[in-house]
């Protein structure tokens, strides 16, 4: 039996029960958090990092507990966590949004979440202190820009007068892979100007219809344009070409080529145009190469294979490389025309084994397809082919990047990358040592060595170089130089006379961090840094330096740099677990650089993430190699490097979340002054409309920088044109100032450098990039090519 007054007694307990339901659900919330953070902050501060986590998470789940039983010293004792977090957020991160960010975003939400009515009449009103607090840790945030890193201008950049430098440019037409032979990706078209670029328009679109199963290889064609006909290769080495001006296919020519094999990425990047006067077959003729190791010439104007070109139109590349497996040895990058002849380097298998295909450079006669010479590292005076029984040197570093040349010095100009396997170099001969990841000078006439320059000694980090050299002249002692400017993954932008090799810009010798022991192998006790330009490798990495989405992500983040060894600049692998940053992607890679000759600015897209590199002993290599048969491209397994004591695991420095662990921006452009040699602006490039945690795109138009694959373009009118980043954008940029002037949406990811040409039907200037995507940068793969234009009513 109840009575009234036992009920009485038990109301004011029935009434509490529903409003302890909001307070005790966000006291869960912040006892997990603050114990989460609390042992990994006491984890980081065992690995000698920062206490405040620790200390941090503590009074967090102190707030919690408190806040659970209904204490008035709930909500103050949060309000201390976050006016001491904004404190120490700001000693580490200064006014930078995005590093401030994830330091003060989520704390400052769960303070707001004391305002709720159920939080304050819990804690008998005491919410008004963490409610300030937040709301003044969001009010910092907005100051100092909600998101992002600011671009820094030179004041005085807009305002410069003209270098006007001599340069041969692409004007009406595009014949070459870079716009020129020199690489310079510099237009002299001026329709497309800042002041109407806004007004660009797709004119047409066209799909190559090439689309692998099960083959991860982008479309990362930039087309020639020539006469009136656009010429380019997909992926599968299709040649394809298409009317200028609407972008019909006129001819298609199929080399039937199985793409399968030792490259989880196999591409296509240009075809080279050559025309041979006098020619009974083929005058005007399209030169390409294979992943299956051929030289074609293709008919211009039928696509048709030229009789009259080696073997019915074919040359056998494999010949004189000795054994190739397949897949291990193709031709990724343009060939290179001068001089009458075709040449060319080829890509060849990444840390498979000490015995691989040679990296040999090899001419052929355009006309005839001929062999002319070839530059073998190891037999450096033997410009002829091997005798029969006998190959190439094996296994010398190689060139897949385009080259560049000079047809006045009579120089071809060549990137190298590091003899295989790319981290463990015990086994490489001198001649590896001296040419590796290098640009060497040689005579296009017979193949002979002009001179070297080396980007990385002794590389153990996959820092190929990577870019087309470009070929510039610039002032230096009161004299304009003919001088080549090579960039590389490790961030490093070197300034050479061209003609001899010697650096224009200074180039220091710093010394190079020690690492633990590798069984074979031995590290540079120095590498070169060019002191005389702006450098895009990126301050030293510090554990502050760690991003994330969240506290959490970030506390792991941290957590796993402490974890690994970093040693600064050229942190060698080993058989703990090393940071290389910039990582084996760059830096800069195969998109080059861009001049605009005219204005004396040389533009710049630069990448800034890590990877994490370990040496795995033979034995457990090739265990977990045969656990997993048939995996060739699994990164979770060591990469093989047969015939070395080691294999070679390499993976992202990202979070659980699959976000890089270095705060944005991940990518910037950037302008240099070749007057000064220093910047003239530099921005983040791209935002994060197109990733997001666990590779779901977020949708929001955040300016965070992102990384990238591809270069730019630039235009005598003022314009730069580039796509590249991992946000599916093509953009147009000030090069002036840097300051974005126009940006539509692609498909896919233009991972590819843009062109432009004229048209000589409609006299209309077009903008034309593909539109591939690239499965690294989580973009969907395209097939399409889209060109832009004014509105045919503009007045062309």
């Amino acid at each position: 039996m109840i009575t009234y007054a036992s009920q009485k007694r038990r109301e004011p307990l029935e009434r509490a029960r529903p409003s302890a339901i909001v307070p005790r659900l966000l006291a869960t919330a912040l006892l997990v958090i603050g114990t989460v953070i609390a042992a990994g902050g006491a984890w980081l501060a065992m690995l000698g990092g920062s206490l405040y986590y620790a200390i941090g998470g503590l009074a967090v789940a102190f707030s919690a507990i408190l806040l659970w039983r209904g204490h008035r010293l709930a909500g103050p004792l949060y309000a201390a966590f976050l006016l001491a977090t904004l404190v120490w957020a700001l000693r580490e991160a200064g006014a930078d949004g995005w590093a401030l960010a994830p330091r003060l975003l989520g704390p400052a939400v769960f303070g707001l979440g004391f305002a709720l009515p159920g939080v304050r009449r819990w804690t008998g009103g005491a919410a008004r202190a963490p409610v300030l607090a937040a709301i003044t840790l969001i009010l910092v945030q907005a100051g100092v820009g909600l998101f992002g890193s600011p671009a820094t201008v030179d004041p005085s950049a807009a305002a410069r007068s003209p270098l006007r430098l001599v340069t041969a440019a692409a004007g009406a037409e595009w014949p070459a892979w870079g716009g020129t032979n020199a690489g310079q990706r510099f237009s002299t078209l001026d329709q497309i100007t800042p002041a109407n670029v806004a007004g660009l328009e797709p004119a047409w679109t066209y799909h190559t219809g090439v689309r692998q199963a099960g083959v991860k290889s982008p479309l990362q064609t930039t087309p020639l344009m020539v006469g009136d006909t656009l010429y380019l290769c997909a992926q599968t080495n299709i040649v394809i070409a298409l009317d200028a001006d609407t972008g019909k296919e006129r001819w298609r020519f199929d080399p039937k080529i199985d793409a399968t094999g030792a490259s989880p990425v196999t591409t296509c990047r240009g075809v080279a145009f050559h025309r041979v006067p006098g020619a009974a077959d083929c005058p005007e003729r399209i030169i390409t190469a294979t992943f299956n190791a051929r030289l074609i010439a293709l008919d211009a104007g039928t696509g048709r294979p030229c009789p009259s070109f080696g073997k019915s139109g074919f040359v056998d590349l494999a010949a004189g490389l000795g054994p190739v497996d397949k897949g291990f040895y193709y031709i990724s990058s343009a060939p290179t025309i001068v001089r009458g002849n075709i040449v060319l380097g080829g890509w060849v298998a990444d840390n498979q084994s000490t015995d691989e295909p040679s990296g040999v450079i090899r001419a052929f006669d355009a006309a005839t397809g001929a062999f002319a010479w070839a530059w073998d590292m190891g037999r450096p005076d033997a410009h002829g082919e091997p005798a029969p029984g006998q190959h190439y040197t094996r296994s010398t570093p190689n060139s897949w990047a385009p080259m560049a040349a000079d047809e006045a010095l009579g120089m071809v100009y060549v990137p190298t990358g590091n003899a295989t396997p790319d981290h463990w170099g015990g086994a490489r001969s001198a001649a590896a040592e001296r040419f590796g990841s290098a640009v060497v000078a040689l005579d296009a006439a017979n193949g002979a060595l002009r001179w070297s320059f080396q980007t990385a000694h002794h590389d153990l980090w996959d820092y190929d170089v990577a870019s087309q050299p470009t070929l510039i002249d610039v002032p230096a002692g009161g004299a304009m130089v003919p001088a080549l400017a090579q960039a590389t993954k490790r961030g490093e932008l070197f300034l050479l006379d061209r003609r001899t090799g010697k650096p224009i810009a200074p180039v220091e010798e710093r010394a190079a961090p020690p690492r633990p022991t590798v069984q074979g192998d031995w590290t540079a006790p120095t590498q070169p840094f060019s002191a005389g330009m702006p450098s895009f490798a990126g301050p030293r990495l510090t554990e502050q330096d760690m991003w994330g989405l969240t506290p959490i992500d970030q506390l792991w983040c941290r957590i796993r740099f402490r974890e690994l060894r970093y040693d600064g600049p050229a942190t060698a692998p080993a058989t703990d677990e090393a940071l290389i940053y910039p990582g084996i992607g760059g830096g800069m890679n195969w998109g080059g650089v861009s001049v605009d000759p005219e204005r004396g600015l040389m533009i710049v897209n630069s990448i800034h993430y890590g990877t994490i590199a370990q040496l795995v002993p033979r034995a457990e290599t090739d265990r977990r190699l045969a656990a997993a048969a048939g995996q060739m491209h699994d990164f979770a397994l060591p990469q093989p490097q047969k015939g070395a004591p080691y294999g070679i695991l390499l993976t992202g420095l990202v979070s659980p979340l699959n976000v890089p662990c270095n705060q944005p921006p991940f990518g910037r452009i950037s302008a240099i002054d070749l007057r000064t040699r220093t910047l003239a602006w530099s921005r983040p490039i791209g935002s994060a409309r197109d990733s997001g945690p666990l590779g779901i795109a977020s949708g929001l138009p955040l300016p965070m920088g992102m990384p990238m694959f591809g270069g730019s373009l630039v235009t005598r009118s003022g314009l730069t044109f580039i796509g590249a980043t991992q946000e599916r954008a093509f953009r147009a940029f000030d090069t002036r100032t840097g300051r974005e002037l126009w940006r539509t949406s692609l498909p896919a990811g233009g991972q590819a450098n843009p062109m432009t040409y004229r048209s000589p039907k409609t006299g209309r200037q077009f903008v034309l990039i593909a539109a591939g995507g690239h499965v690294m940068l989580q973009s969907p793969l395209g097939d399409e090519i889209i060109a832009y234009a004014l509105p045919a009513t503009h007045g062309n």
